[in-house]
């Protein structure tokens, strides 16, 4: 992984930003930054993933006066950096996994995070296609002024609104603490929420989930055994008979 400090002590135009900190990325180096006082997200591509920067660089322009996202403003192309505007807020996944949150308090979170999902898939439709977020994690996902704003879109392709959906669930179920009973509710509220709301269908939301789940097992390998046993029983018996059975 690239060093952030190394890009501000030996790119010119970036000799003046002072770091405030690192951020988790599987990928690309992110901080945020002062750049003459104001607050700012740098994310620093890796050369083999200019494509990705240029999707996200669309997303951003397109969507960001409509859809909560930050706002993008500048593409770096000489040295592969995106400039965007920094959300102050809580992370959506803390929120979720804080045992002194009530369960009441993190419906309402995951009713919005629905309500977001809803309002991306909306705007992005074209008549003929989809365009998902990728990447669907709680991670991706940040509480500010009571609203959701989402980051990290160079995963962002044409697909089912099912994928992110399922992504998502994924999420809520297997960060920690995994697979208890108020995460399943927390999962159940979401799905329904969304399905609700939209106006086409969530077709084999579960054989998806299973699947997304099974893809979790190439970061998280200490967690094979566990994933593909509840990967294997939301595919057979559904969402809700997995939380009373399991």
């Amino acid at each position: 992984m690239q060093d952030i400090q190394e890009l501000i002590n030996n790119t010119e135009r970036y000799k003046t930003v002072l770091l405030q900190k690192k951020f988790e990325s599987k990928k690309n180096t992110v901080a945020y930054v002062l750049s003459e006082g104001h607050p700012r997200v740098l994310k620093w591509f890796v050369p083999g993933l200019r494509q990705n920067m240029d999707i996200e660089y669309s997303i951003l322009r397109k969507g960001y006066s409509d859809v909560p996202m930050p706002s993008p403003l500048e593409k770096d192309t000489e040295n592969n950096v995106l400039v965007m505007s920094y959300i102050i807020g809580k992370n959506i996944c803390d929120i979720i996994n804080d045992p002194g949150i009530r369960l009441d308090e993190k419906q309402k979170v995951v009713c919005q995070l629905s309500e977001w999902f809803v309002q991306f898939h909306t705007f992005f439709r074209t008549e003929n296609e989809f365009r998902i977020r990728g990447d669907a994690t709680l991670r991706n996902f940040i509480l500010s002024k009571n609203q959701i704003w989402g980051v990290d879109f160079e995963e962002s392709r044409i697909g089912k609104p099912a994928e992110d959906v399922a992504t998502l669930s994924v999420s809520l179920l297997t960060t920690d603490p995994m697979f208890t009973d108020e995460k399943f509710q927390l999962c159940q509220h979401f799905l329904d929420t969304y399905r609700k709301t939209v106006k086409w269908n969530l077709e084999n939301i579960n054989a998806e989930i299973a699947y997304a789940m099974l893809e979790q097992i190439q970061w998280r390998p200490k967690d094979e055994l566990l994933l593909r046993k509840y990967a294997r029983k939301i595919r057979e018996r559904g969402l809700l008979m997995t939380r009373h059975y399991s």
